[in-house]
């Protein structure tokens, strides 16, 4: 068995695509998955699986949560492995990393879009774009930038999903202890 971290985007936002975590737990073992734990009401979510392709199984907890809840839901599926690999990549400096945020990219972004927003990083407002993350630091905020995460879905046309530094860490906590 191998364990996973699976990052739902945008459930339990402003009231949208409500998904009790007890739901999602037993959905995910009715599914066929092991050990399942979450950790806050955002979609995070570690598992244990004998399946080895992170797409087959992103689309199976999407389709069965389509079944039972009734919406679609973009899903994520990484190895500890690759979500530690991320985390350790970040670009900043200790005092801003523990600040930043972590756009996990579901797809590689077009290099020429990245190239185009790239000049828009600032001193105050830096980040960094990789094949699989977009590294955000903003010195007033996550909630006062324009740099969300629907801003660089936008202009990158694709998908992704945003997690604090606290929440990188815990992740990767619970991955360790499955």
């Amino acid at each position: 068995m191998k364990t996973y971290i699976a990052l739902l985007r945008g459930i339990n936002v402003s009231g949208q695509k409500k998904i009790p975590m007890a739901d999602l737990r037993k959905l995910l073992a009715e599914e066929g998955f092991n050990n399942v734990k979450t950790y806050i009401q955002s979609g995070n979510v570690i598992f244990q699986s004998d399946l080895k392709d992170e797409i087959t199984i992103a689309e199976r907890i999407s389709k069965a949560i389509l079944k039972k809840f009734g919406f679609d839901v973009s899903v994520l599926v990484k190895t500890p492995e690759d979500f530690q690999a991320i985390f350790e990549a970040s670009p900043f400096s200790d005092e801003a990393l523990k600040k930043s945020y972590f756009m996990l990219l579901f797809d590689k972004p077009k290099p020429e879009l990245a190239k185009q927003i790239k000049q828009l990083s600032t001193s105050e407002e830096q980040f960094t774009i990789t094949e699989n993350c977009i590294y955000f630091f903003s010195l007033n905020g996550y909630g006062k930038t324009k740099f969300n995460n629907n801003f660089f879905e936008r202009k990158l046309n694709i998908i992704a999903t945003a997690r604090n530094y606290n929440t990188m860490l815990k992740l990767l906590s619970l991955s360790a202890e499955s």
